[in-house]
């Protein structure tokens, strides 16, 4: 759970009055910028913008908010922060790394306010390829607070632009334009293998403090574009710091744990993978899959992500061999883009600055592997939380459906037990007694019957009923 505020906390938030540009900061305010993420979002982390350049290479701007100017290192906040280290998002409540105060004003990139940022400039060709790249400091004003539904709704042509798009002059050719461009990258990112997974997401939805439904998130139009934008935005930082010899706080995703099942999986599907991890197979994989089966898709992409693993953090050493994204097929990728609500964003901010202001690196790499598996676990044990949270919220919504019955997805199989997912409404639960789900493994299905609802310890029990 977040820590809360101290009395030092306090005194230094009191203290903040918002950060002024210096001559070293590119007054980028009159470029046409606009953020895009949910609609109830209030922690502004990033904007983008294009600029059309010759030859049909086009220069995509991503303007990340610069947190480390509000909050430096080793001050009561900047501590405050660390032990936190993410922003926790449940059902009742945030609880934010930094203080609200900070993260949904003074460090947000809020609509129609002068802040400053970290520009991070990426150049594309038509076909997706990188080009070229930069990082800069810049003074930045966001023209347009836009959230994912309506403009995807709208770039997928189903209705007229959101009246946020309209009233700004060049704000529809803008947007047009960066999602040609976050489509090319995607096609490229496809190419070498990224993977694209469309799971099912689900939100409680709440009136009067009760749980009354849950809301699926799908991927649109807009998520992809912003999706693109920040791993393109990432890859350039990471491969920034490399290049000028230093080292860099890398999110890694490993080989899967259970490839093996994957290949499993696959062939069962009538597509056979190689017996070694290789990204652009599985993805070919997933698209095939996508394509004859759109309906079933979300469950095969939830069974491949649980077979990935999760990811990590780790500290790459100058001239050392990169372990890479393998769900991206990227083998550079930082955190970079979010310093509002993850900590390690803040760490590679600090690394940028003092590189670009000729500074000595402001870590050891005793501090940076430190911060690395800190920061690791801290994130996990937070997304225990949330998912703890949203168990209550889900064994509240189910709690009058004792006795009935459902068709599930085995999601988990370890020594603690077997975990189903339940379609419709999307709830997870263990599998309680013993016989036939000893045999089941993960991306199975399942007929089973709710037989046991704990709100308060978040638990949903299931009883197998019988086998697709």
């Amino acid at each position: 759970m977040a820590i809360g505020l101290s009395p030092d906390d306090e005194q230094q938030l009191d203290r903040i009055a918002g950060a002024a540009a210096n001559p070293g900061v590119k007054d980028l305010r009159k470029l046409l910028w606009c953020s895009i993420d949910n609609d109830d979002s209030l922690d502004l982390d990033q904007l983008t913008v294009f600029q059309p350049l010759k030859d049909g290479v086009t220069r995509l701007l991503v303007a990340v908010a610069d947190v480390d100017a509000l909050v430096p290192r080793a001050t009561s906040l900047d501590h405050h922060a660390w032990q936190n280290t993410v922003t926790l998002y449940t059902p009742p409540r945030i609880y934010w790394m930094l203080p609200e105060r900070l993260t949904t004003n003074l460090t947000s990139l809020n609509a129609n306010v002068d802040r400053l940022a970290l520009i991070v400039q990426v150049d594309v060709d038509e076909s997706g390829g990188l080009v070229g790249s930069d990082v800069y400091r810049g003074m930045v004003r966001n023209h347009a607070k836009l959230a994912y539904n309506p403009v995807a709704q709208w770039l997928e042509e189903r209705v007229p632009p959101p009246h946020e798009v309209a009233a700004v002059r060049g704000m529809e050719e803008q947007l047009v334009k960066q999602d040609q461009v976050a489509q090319s990258l995607r096609e490229r990112r496809i190419e070498h293998g990224a993977l694209e997974f469309d799971s099912l997401e689900a939100r409680p939805v709440l009136r009067g403090g009760q749980v009354v439904d849950l809301r699926l998130s799908q991927r649109n139009r807009a998520k992809e574009l912003i999706e693109d934008f920040m791993i393109a935005a990432n890859g350039t930082t990471a491969r920034y710091l490399r290049d000028h010899g230093w080292p860099s706080l890398r999110r890694v995703v490993r080989t899967p744990k259970r490839w093996d099942r994957m290949v499993q999986i696959a062939a069962e599907h009538q597509f056979q993978l190689p017996a070694t991890p290789d990204s652009k197979a599985l993805s070919e994989f997933l698209k095939q899959e996508k394509a004859r089966d759109p309906l079933r898709f979300p469950d095969l992409s939830l069974t491949m992500i649980k077979l990935m693993g999760p990811g990590e953090y780790a500290v790459e050493r100058p001239n050392e061999a990169s372990t890479g994204h393998f769900g991206l097929a990227v083998k550079d990728y930082s955190h970079s883009t979010a310093p509002n609500r993850r900590y390690p964003d803040l760490i590679t901010h600090r690394l940028l600055k003092a590189l670009m202001a000729g500074q000595t690196c402001p870590y050891s790499m005793e501090e940076l592997e430190a911060l690395a598996e800190h920061c690791t676990t801290r994130e996990n044990d937070a997304q225990k939380v949330e998912r703890r949270v949203q168990k209550s919220a889900n064994a509240l919504l189910v709690s009058k459906s004792i006795g009935m019955r459902f068709d599930a997805l085995v999601t988990g199989v370890n020594p603690d037990g077997v975990w189903v997912r339940v379609l419709h409404p999307p709830v997870e639960g263990k599998l309680v007694g013993t016989g036939e789900h000893r045999r089941v493994d993960v991306g199975d299905r399942v007929r089973v019957k709710l037989v046991h609802v704990s709100v308060e310890r978040g638990f949903i029990d299931f009883a197998v009923t019988g086998s697709e």
